[in-house]
C-alpha cells in the first residue's frame, strides 16, 4: 500500500462537508482523518460542524410549541 502525500489544511476544510456526510473514497478518508489527528485547528472545524449538524438535527425535530403553530396558521390563512 502506497503511503498518501499528506494534504493541506485549505484542501481538508474544502472537503469536509463531504468527508462527514461519508461521501469520499476510502484513501482521501484516511488522508483527512491522518491530517485531523495531527491538526488542532481542523480538528476543532471539523468537531465544531458535527456539533453544529447535531443540534440542526436535534431542533428539527422539536415540536413547536402550540402557540406559535396558531400564529403561523393564521399567517398562512391571510394569504
Amino acid at each position: 500500500m502506497m503511503t498518501q502525500p499528506p494534504i493541506s489544511c485549505e484542501e481538508v476544510i474544502e472537503q469536509l462537508f463531504e468527508y462527514l456526510d461519508k461521501e469520499l473514497d476510502d484513501d482521501t478518508n484516511a488522508v483527512i482523518d491522518r491530517h485531523l489527528r495531527h491538526c488542532h485547528d481542523c480538528f476543532s472545524r471539523a468537531e465544531f460542524e458535527k456539533k453544529l449538524r447535531a443540534r440542526i438535527a436535534e431542533v428539527g425535530r422539536a415540536k413547536a410549541s402550540d402557540r406559535l403553530r396558531q400564529r403561523i396558521e393564521g399567517l398562512i390563512e391571510r394569504f
